[in-house]
């Protein structure tokens, strides 16, 4: 029996080892990014067509019949591909439109039977065929447009290009994610020239702009300079206002030491005159103390014993206190008396010294007008003395004319010598036949022949005439005649 038992339990857990295995291969789970693809089976699948002859799982498990039903897996991932499409505008323009499509399966099972059915065993040519299909409607549409609406509106190339793979990409099964328009080349330079006028404009423009700033940059920085150098002004002449105050405080302040100066040396004289004038009344009422009072203090003196003697026989007590009264009176009085006195001195002695100066101030006043007449006096005399002498020479010169030209020749002969010498001072070559005695006899005629003495002579006799004509008291005081102009030079004959 339990042999029995036990050999149930083990077909009983075979038996569900079996069923786990079989239902491990029957069991089939689609991923999310999948759907599997059943064929072989007769169940209806919702939205697809009877007699199809497949049904689609997406999202969960199902059950598959090894060996009657075929799975397949088919691939809702998203794909690229490039676009690199040469196309001709409306005007004829060749131009180069680069893209990417981005696409995939639809996620409905009518999209993915679709799909199924054109690229289940060929899900790598998915990208080229999706490049055709918009390649071809990329030109078509491109040929119905010109670049500028091309620049001006990418945005309708593409909506119209996708508009147009709408239809084609339903029924491969596809939808479009996203397609972009990267560039739109222009081998021809079309683009380019069709940008050069706007670049100019805009170039154009920007130098006017930048010429215009500049304009108000120099007219602001001239603005600016000028500002600056008022501003500059301004400070030098507030700078040369405040200069002048200083100047003038300056000023002032280098007067006020000699200003106060005067003032304290004037006070110090007020002060002196002051002092001299009590010292003056004090002498005054010294010498009052010294000469008078003391007689009126004897007499005082005397008559207070005689008052103090009577007062001493009326009451002993009334005399001492009388006695104290009077001493100190009379030690006032005479301190009054000697203050009188020294005033009195001291005016005595201040006249006198103001008799002292005004003496000597007389005296030195007789001293110079002394000095004065007698220096009147001198040159009186001199003028005297210059006038008799000229008077003198002229009555002498009257007389014997001859003496004076003689003497007046004998002063100036070195002048006349070389006057004479003078003669022979363009000679360059002169030959003397006699010796010494031949250059005398030249020399001689010099002197002679051609006048030079005597009209050296004669000049300083004219000279001296004139001269003692027109100032008299110069010629004497000079004592010589002024020497008469050289005379013309001697020609000498060169006798060989």
């Amino acid at each position: 029996m339990p042999m029995v038992i036990g050999v149930a339990a083990g077909v009983v857990l075979a038996a569900i080892i079996v069923l786990i295995c079989l239902f491990k291969l029957m069991w089939r789970v689609a991923e999310p990014n999948e759907a599997l693809v059943i064929s072989g089976s007769k169940h209806k699948t919702e939205g697809l067509e009877e007699g199809m002859g497949f049904r689609i799982v997406t999202g969960r498990g199902t059950l598959v019949m090894p060996g009657v039903q075929a799975v397949r897996k088919m691939s809702l991932d998203l794909n690229e591909t490039e676009l690199l499409v040469d196309c001709v505008t409306h005007q004829g323009i060749p131009l180069k439109v680069r893209g990417v499509v981005i696409f995939k399966v639809g996620d409905d099972f009518v999209s993915i039977a679709n799909a199924a059915r054109r690229f289940l065993d060929q899900q790598k040519l998915m990208s080229e065929r999706v490049h055709n299909v918009f390649a071809g409607h990329l030109r078509s549409i491109v040929g119905g447009l010109t670049v500028e609406d091309m620049i001006r509106d990418r945005e309708k190339l593409t909506g119209q290009t996708r508009a147009a793979c709408g239809t084609e990409m339903e029924k491969l099964g596809l939808i479009v994610d996203s397609l972009q328009i990267h560039e739109i080349e222009d081998p021809t330079g079309y683009m380019k020239n069709l940008a050069m006028p706007h670049a100019a404009a805009v170039q154009r423009d920007a130098r006017i702009a930048q010429a215009q700033a500049n304009l108000q940059a120099t007219e602001a920085e001239q603005a600016a300079f000028a500002r600056m150098s008022e501003a500059t002004r301004d400070s030098e002449i507030l700078q040369a206002g405040y200069q002048a105050e200083r100047d003038k405080a300056a000023a002032s302040s280098r007067q006020a030491g000699p200003l106060a100066d005067a003032a304290a040396r004037q006070e110090v004289v007020v002060q002196e005159t002051r002092v001299a004038e009590l010292e003056a009344q004090r002498r005054e009422q010294q010498l009052q103390a010294d000469v008078r009072k003391p007689a009126d203090a004897a007499a005082y003196e005397r008559r207070t014993s005689a008052e103090a003697e009577r007062d001493a026989r009326i009451s002993a007590a009334e005399a001492k206190a009388k006695e104290t009264e009077l001493a100190a009176a009379a030690e006032a009085s005479r301190v009054k008396s000697a203050a009188a006195a020294e005033a009195e001195a001291t005016k005595a002695r201040g006249a006198a010294s103001a008799s002292a100066t005004r003496a000597t101030g007389e005296a030195e006043a007789a001293a110079t007008q002394a000095r004065g007449l007698a220096e009147a006096e001198s040159a009186k005399a001199k003028g005297l003395a210059e006038a008799e002498a000229m008077k003198a020479r002229a009555e002498a010169l009257a007389q014997n004319q001859e003496a004076v030209v003689a003497q007046q020749l004998a002063e100036n002969w070195p002048e006349i010598v070389r006057a004479g010498a003078e003669a022979f001072g363009n000679v360059e070559h002169m030959v003397v036949l006699n010796g010494a005695d031949g250059m005398a006899d030249m020399f001689a005629k010099a002197l002679t022949m051609g006048g030079t003495g005597l009209g050296l002579a004669r000049q300083l006799l004219a000279s001296m005439n004139s001269e003692n004509a027109a100032n008299p008291a110069s010629a004497q005081l000079n004592g010589a005649v002024t020497p008469p102009p050289r005379s013309e030079k001697i020609p000498v004959r060169d006798d060989k």
